[in-house]
């Protein structure tokens, strides 16, 4: 067993990485914390400074290239864990650098701007549909939490490394869509047309915001088309990343009609 102590210098230094979003900056490291995640990550050709491992927890065994791998106590690893059930992997790694000139759209591209999003679970559930729907890019405008937060990792299951995404201020965001044609398609409470009534075959880039606030005046300004999901209930609007999903999979709807026609 290579650390035992709880007071490892190199335990503090991961729950510093953990906790401390400017730690993360300064040293340009983020975690990954469990099996599946690793494996995706690992997948996209990232890799690992430092991999951690609890024998006691494992009870799966990974092949990782990494400069070094340390086993520790379950107690250690229960430490520096950030998952209420985990598995016995975690690694450090860097933080992958991507930018807006890095994406590599398709023929009629779908992309999800997320506006302020403030809450980790509601960025990483919309980094997994964006993966399950094959969108082509995430753009994270003037985010209120760190991309790279361990938390977003762990909501996303680790879609955060299949699906290209990038962080950026909402200008930049919007000059790169309007280059490429895009419609921005703002996703509000207030609008009166309804998602469904809408054209989503053709490149569009749906804008959402925060769960309290929505979009900013920016975004509302420079859409192209608001819609709305219907609200039959008390409520008058859903979780961000269920507005999202939604509308996402109207797009693959409608986008699989158009290709089943094509086909005919």
């Amino acid at each position: 067993m290579d650390i035992t102590s709880l007071q490892n210098p190199k335990i503090k230094f991961i729950v510093k990485l953990r906790e401390d979003k400017r730690q993360r900056k300064l040293d340009g490291l983020m975690l990954v914390e469990g099996c599946d995640e690793l494996t995706l990550a690992l997948s996209t050709g990232l890799k690992p400074q430092t991999i951690l491992t609890a024998p006691e927890l494992a009870s799966v065994s990974m092949e990782i290239p990494a400069a070094e791998i340390i086993t520790v106590t379950r107690a250690v690893f229960e430490k520096i864990s950030y998952r209420d059930n985990p598995d016995g992997w975690l690694g450090i790694f860097p933080i992958p650098k991507t930018s807006l000139d890095d994406l590599k759209l398709s023929a009629s591209p779908f992309v999800i701007v997320a506006e302020s999003v403030e809450k980790p679970g509601n960025l990483g559930a919309i980094l997994r549909t964006a993966d399950a729907a094959h969108v082509d890019a995430v753009i994270v405008c003037d985010p209120r939490v760190d991309l790279w937060n361990p938390n977003v990792v762990r909501a996303s299951r680790g879609t955060i490394f299949t699906v290209p995404t990038v962080e950026v201020d909402s200008p930049n965001a919007l000059t790169f869509l309007r280059l490429r044609k895009m419609r921005v398609l703002a996703a509000t409470p207030s609008a009166e047309v309804l998602y469904t009534d809408v054209d989503l075959k053709e490149p569009i880039a749906l804008a959402v915001g925060t769960e309290d606030e929505g979009l900013t005046d920016f975004w509302m300004r420079n859409a192209d088309v608001k819609v709305r999901i219907p609200m039959l209930g008390k409520v008058n609007s859903l979780n961000v990343s269920i507005a999202a999903a939604l509308i996402t999979y109207e797009a693959v709807r409608q986008r699989n009609e158009k290709q089943k026609k094509e086909n005919l």
